[in-house]
């Protein structure tokens, strides 16, 4: 396999909505570079990109693929994504690893629902981008529709490099506004035939020129002093002012495509080749110590881990980019985030399912190794010697969460084992056992991504589970002070059990006074692993409880707050006083004390007005403005507190405090009430009373479960 340079190497992620004709476009771009001799299509199940079985069965992309091709002695390594918002968790890898984004838009369609999200999570690397208009041989295809909505939707930016003489079912020739030629294709695609501009399109195509050298020409200062004293440039000079307007984002070129047809491609990719920054030129990485990392040859040997596949035959494939300095076969290198050395026994790059051995790679170059034991997605590995940390990948938080179960409980520890595997190949997978609940919560970016594990679990790893809602992890507390005593009593023959407890317990605050008309003997401040704190006080006077015993008091004290009385949800802050009880110098123990103080603390708390708390989020929920009414009326259906709405470009903003409970499969009704256009990111606020009707509701259902229980 050929070893390219540093100085010859791209990189370039291929985004856009579902059915924009990605995988499709990475397929003509091997063919048209002759690394394949066949053209798949999607609709065959044959295409380099989309090779797995639930791709096949879906008819599009679900995770994304690593391929490359050749052109004029460039390499373009190519990350081909999936379209669909719910398998962002594979967008966001490759958006990291590229060095410019080509996002292509559907010209029948235009700029759609998943073209903005897509957008939005492409702002947040500033990556240079490169707009292709495909499908411009659809029968409902509208170039300039198409352009004016990306000019709407990304702004000023958007810049016309190519537009089509005609559109439709009869589109084959393209006019080059950079090169002032006019391509024309066979019916069957392939290398076009340059002519000159035809008289009937000069005037536009001038005009469109005079912009595109407009554009260039302000990227750079000499540029802009070269075109007044010339009222020209040059195609060098332009694709110099280009490649600077790429990287400073004032520049998204425009080209146009039909995938399917082969028309376009060649002329993409020599753009890719001539004006798309490389890594070399793009800013030096961020490291997580707040330092840079420039991409160099010369320089130390990193490597950032951004794809981790598990396959049943080799075991853990890593996908990796050379950040620095470049890498050999057999090479030891540091995991950071680690700790351990691992060593690089293979070196492959990767088109699809197919591996192809090198014996290095170079700065800015993508690979894959194997088995690598320590490392996961995200990770840095660098030569040893230096403390080299990039910054690691930013996943979203997950937008539905769900109680996962094996069918057969007999295969729960391999579920589990399952899950934990999964999540090393996507990061978007969480996994959470509620200790509360007892119940073992998976998160995803919503029903799809939930459905495609579940999928992924029965066809790979032979579990079958379901699904179901989680229960809320509700606290009780209580809201004034209460008296209570036990006498715990048994005699069976022999030694006995005897202990007796008095108790106070009152609600605990922050800064609040120490307990009056009793002596501090000891004080313990918990902080409770379920959140809030309990602060107990031995105030024991005149020996009647020896101090061997207020530790079994306080475990029982405990052991009840763990399963509060009103629901059985953890306790908290509380203080509770023990300032009384009784001993008996043989009868009593540890056990006779652990219950004693159980019960006292049970009774307490029950006429301690006890108060159900519910965990509160706080949202923000992002929406087009025209369809804020729909969403403002659910949310208030949802007992929402809203605190602010803000403009954010073409969309509103609404910030929200709204309970947890009321959030079940939310990201699903979003969805639906804004045509997908909606999205929202949700965390935890607080724990705040609920009202009095729910929480009567509440205990009586916990008391109907204790009883068929």
């Amino acid at each position: 396999m050929k070893v390219f340079d540093d100085k010859h190497i791209k990189n370039v992620a291929l985004l856009g909505s579902h059915g924009c004709g990605k995988t499709t476009l990475a397929e003509t771009m091997l063919f048209e570079a002759g690394l394949i001799t066949r053209r798949g299509r999607v609709e065959d199940k044959n295409t380099v990109s989309d090779f797995n079985e639930i791709e096949h069965q879906r008819g599009s992309s679900v995770y994304s693929t690593c391929l490359h091709t050749e052109w004029r002695n460039y390499k373009i390594n190519i990350i081909d994504t999936p379209g669909l918002d719910d398998l962002v968790g594979e967008t966001i890898p490759a958006l990291r690893v590229a060095d410019t984004c080509i996002l292509l838009l559907n010209a029948a369609h235009g700029v759609e629902v998943g073209t903005d999200l897509v957008w939005e999570h492409m702002q947040r690397y500033d990556r240079p981008v490169i707009i292709g208009i495909n499908q411009l041989d659809h029968a409902n295809a509208d170039f300039e529709a198409t352009l004016a909505q990306a000019k709407e939707h990304f702004g000023s930016a958007v810049t016309v490099m190519q537009y089509p003489v005609e559109q439709g079912e009869s589109f084959h020739r393209i006019i080059d506004l950079l090169k002032m030629t006019m391509y024309v294709f066979k019916d069957a695609g392939g290398k076009p035939e340059k002519q000159p501009i035809p008289e009937s399109e000069k005037a536009r195509a001038e005009a469109l020129h005079k912009e595109l050298v407009e554009k260039a020409a302000e990227n750079d200062e000499a540029l802009m002093e070269h075109y007044f004293e010339r009222g020209e440039l040059d195609e060098d000079e332009m694709r110099q002012g280009l490649k600077q307007g790429m990287m400073q984002r004032t520049c998204f070129p425009v080209f146009c495509l039909s995938a399917l047809r082969n028309m376009g491609s060649g002329r993409l990719m020599g753009y890719i080749d001539n004006v798309a920054p490389g890594a070399l030129e793009m800013p030096a990485e961020e490291l997580a110590d707040g330092g840079r990392l420039a991409c160099s040859a010369d320089g130390p040997a990193v490597l950032f881990t951004f794809k981790t596949v598990s396959e049943p035959r080799s075991g853990q494939i890593t996908l990796f980019k050379v950040m620095s300095g470049e890498v050999r076969e057999g090479v030891d290198l540091m995991n950071d985030n680690t700790g351990s050395t691992e060593r690089l026994n293979q070196l492959f790059i990767v088109d699809g399912k197919e591996r192809r051995p090198v014996e290095r790679l170079m700065a800015g170059d993508i690979g894959g190794t194997i088995k690598l034991k320590d490392t996961a997605t995200a990770h840095t590995l660098h030569a040893p010697g230096a403390r080299i940390k990039l910054r690691p990948i930013a996943f979203p938080e997950p937008r539905l969460r769900q109680v996962i179960r094996a069918k057969d409980q007999k295969l729960e520890e391999k579920l589990h084992a399952a899950l934990l595997e999964i999540q090393k190949e996507d990061p978007t997978v969480t996994l959470q056992y509620m200790r509360e609940t007892g119940q073992q919560v998976v998160g995803g970016q919503g029903e799809l991504h939930l459905n495609l594990l579940k999928w992924k679990l029965a066809d790979k790893y032979k579990v079958d589970v379901d699904f179901s809602a989680p229960r809320i992890p509700y606290r009780e507390t209580i809201r004034r002070a209460a008296e209570a005593s036990y006498r715990h009593k048994k005699q069976t023959g022999g030694s006995g059990q005897f202990g007796e407890v008095h108790l106070r317990i009152e609600p605990w605050a922050e800064d609040m006074p120490e307990p009056a008309g009793v002596s501090i003997r000891g004080k313990e401040v918990m902080d409770l692993a379920t959140g809030g704190k309990l602060v107990f006080y031995n105030c024991i006077v005149g020996g009647v409880i020896d101090n061997k015993f207020m530790p079994s008091i306080l475990k029982g004290v405990m052991e009840k707050m763990e399963k509060g009385p009103l629901t059985g949800s953890p306790a908290r802050d509380i203080r509770v006083i023990v300032h009384d009880g009784k001993m008996h110098p043989v009868d009593s123990n540890d056990i006779s004390f652990r219950i004693a103080g159980l019960m006292a603390f049970k009774d307490a708390f029950t006429q301690a007005h006890p108060q159900l708390m519910e965990p509160i989020q706080e949202l923000e929920v992002r929406v087009p403005e025209d369809l804020m009414g729909d969403v403002m009326t659910d949310l208030q259906g949802r007992r929402s507190v809203i605190l602010g709405i803000e403009g954010q470009g073409r969309h509103q903003v609404i910030r929200t405090y709204t309970p947890l409970a009321e959030l079940d499969r939310y990201s699903t009704t979003l969805r639906s009430l804004t045509q997908g256009r909606g999205t929202y990111t949700e965390r935890f606020h607080a724990y705040q009373p609920v009202s009095a009707e729910l929480q009567n509701k509440l205990v009586s259902s916990h008391k109907e479960e204790e009883v068929a229980a």
